[in-house]
């Protein structure tokens, strides 16, 4: 009896040891397709956000072997509903947990809609050398071969990871390590949807092996000047389409209900028509900051090259996809409106 005794006593303590020694990881859970259920497991219509934290974490039973999981409800809905208000809550509460010592990292499950913004959004404005991870699905978690369990087992090995310190905030999808300044969605169903251009992906993870091939280019994180600790709202900024004989009503459109700034998604090297330029300028004589982006989605928007940005007042997105910029014009209009300085953001982050 004394050796079945000291046997358990042995057990417990190895346990005990084992599990001090895995990396604490919490997930915070806002909703999308990773969180989605449909009728049966072979149609593509679903809804997003069915599914709670704890069923997506006892649905990987082995993240038990890799880390301390614990979860956490941010929201629970499909990210094209995605807000200010869980952007805000969503960071105060990484921010919280990330100055924690028995914290050491995070994943966030996020739908895929909106998921390269919110995770630019947080690169900006985590506080943090430690991981901050998000990661999502393109099929629901009922689907015939849902890929949202191994997303999220491979989030967690990533953000457990002392190797994944100081990188900013990242995607973690399809076995692949992306930045969260680089990563955009660049297909409407195929779980290969996230890729970096420009840039290429960070690194790779298989099974929860990461092996890391580059480092972020732009200050991140901690090294940003941008704090959310007291914000309740966010400046609006919005995003207009050029195209051919685009009018530029829709731009003073935006300026007269309130705008702050404006990022076009234009043509080529971020061209505009003659009309958009007219409107512009009346954005300008109003205060509000412009921003030229391009629908082309890989290269590089430069300054003054068919228009004279200097002379205008306009800001070049460079390599920033339209849904990007307007999320570093957002947080740079809370420091300042000179477009000058502005332009500095874009050079920067």
């Amino acid at each position: 009896m004394k050796r079945l005794l000291s046997f358990l006593i042995v057990i417990a303590v190895v346990l005990t040891v084992n599990a001090q020694e895995l990396p604490n990881v919490y997930i915070l859970a806002t909703g999308g397709t990773i969180a989605g259920a449909a009728p049966t497991e072979v149609q593509a219509g679903y809804q997003s956000g069915q599914v709670g934290v704890d069923i997506l974490i006892n649905a990987v039973p082995q993240l038990k072997e890799i880390a301390n999981v614990t979860g956490e409800q941010i929201s629970n809905i499909g990210s094209q509903n995605m807000s200010d208000v869980v952007w805000l809550k969503l960071a105060k509460r990484c921010n919280e947990l990330l100055a924690q010592d028995d914290v050491d990292g995070i994943v966030i499950t996020h739908g895929t809609d909106t998921m390269e913004e919110t995770a630019y959004f947080l690169n900006l404005v985590i506080k943090s050398k430690k991981p901050v991870v998000l990661t999502c699905s393109m099929r629901p978690s009922t689907a015939l071969s849902a890929d949202g369990p191994l997303n999220i087992y491979n989030a967690v090995a990533v953000a457990g990871s002392k190797e994944s310190w100081d990188r900013g905030v990242m995607v973690v999808a399809n076995d692949l390590i992306h930045s969260g300044r680089a990563a955009i969605k660049g297909n409407t169903t195929a779980v290969e949807t996230f890729f970096s251009p420009l840039v290429g992906p960070l690194g790779t993870v298989n099974y929860g092996e990461i092996n890391y091939v580059d480092v972020p280019d732009k200050k991140h994180t901690y090294q940003t000047e941008f704090n959310v600790d007291n914000l309740t709202s966010l400046p609006r900024v919005d995003v207009i389409a050029i195209y051919e004989d685009a009018p530029g009503d829709l731009i003073r459109a935006a300026v007269d209900f309130g705008a702050k700034g404006i990022v076009t998604s234009g043509l080529g090297n971020g061209n505009l028509t003659d009309a958009c330029v007219e409107a512009l300028k009346y954005a300008r004589s109003k205060g509000v900051v412009v921003v030229r982006g391009s629908r082309v989605v890989t290269g590089l928007v430069g300054r003054n090259i068919e228009l004279d940005d200097d002379a205008l007042g306009f800001v070049a997105s460079y390599e920033l996809i339209p849904s990007k910029a307007r999320v570093l014009l957002r947080l740079a209009l809370l420091q300042t409106q000179d477009p000058v300085m502005i332009q500095e953001y874009y050079e920067m982050y």
